[in-house]
């Protein structure tokens, strides 16, 4: 017991401190460890990210001139098939020049009537070839027809086309040429 009384309270301080600094170095080298850990969690994070981020944008820049490519191919087809049916209407349009060519050349009554009926006769044709046809006209209707006279007849019908003065013209549902009518009320 004599020993126990015998120490110096000085050491017993020294000692204590020591204890301490070792618990904070641990503690600061566990807090160490566990930012390092941390650090190279968000660095991997951070490089999946920029690796996402570099796909994400090459998908973009792919489709922007995937994208380009398909407008500039839409706008070369458009005109393609605008020169592609302007030269099939002149195509189904050449035999009735050359019709009327024929009849030029006749100079006799006969000859010239004859080519004259041929060039009525293709017209007609070469129209249906285009998918054109004539406008109905019995009744009235103001999205084919153009009523340019009225006539007030007992004989007709209300809204009943008494005269046609110009044939119109239609492709499926696009009007090319309204029918110029004479109705009656």
């Amino acid at each position: 017991m004599a020993e126990t009384e015998n120490k110096n309270p000085a050491e017993e301080v020294k000692t204590e401190p020591a204890e301490k600094n070792t618990e904070k170095k641990e503690k600061k080298k566990d807090e160490i460890a566990r930012l390092n850990t941390e650090l190279e969690a968000a660095k991997t994070a951070l490089a999946e990210a920029m690796k996402k981020q570099t796909e994400d944008n090459d998908k973009y820049l792919r489709l922007a001139a995937e994208y380009d490519n398909f407008r500039r191919r839409s706008v070369k087809e458009r005109e393609g098939l605008y020169a592609d049916a302007y030269a099939e209407a002149v195509k189904q349009l050449l035999p009735i020049l050359d019709n009327f060519e024929r009849a030029a050349a006749y100079s006799s009554g006969d000859a010239l009537a004859d080519g004259v009926k041929m060039i009525l006769k293709g017209v007609p044709e070469a129209l249906s070839k285009m998918g054109v046809t004539e406008i109905e006209c019995k009744t009235f209707d103001p999205n084919l027809h153009n009523a340019v006279m009225h006539v007030e007849d007992e004989a007709y019908g209300e809204g009943e086309i008494v005269e046609v003065l110009q044939k119109g013209y239609i492709r499926g549902d696009k009007v090319i040429r309204y029918a110029m009518v004479k109705v009656a009320n």
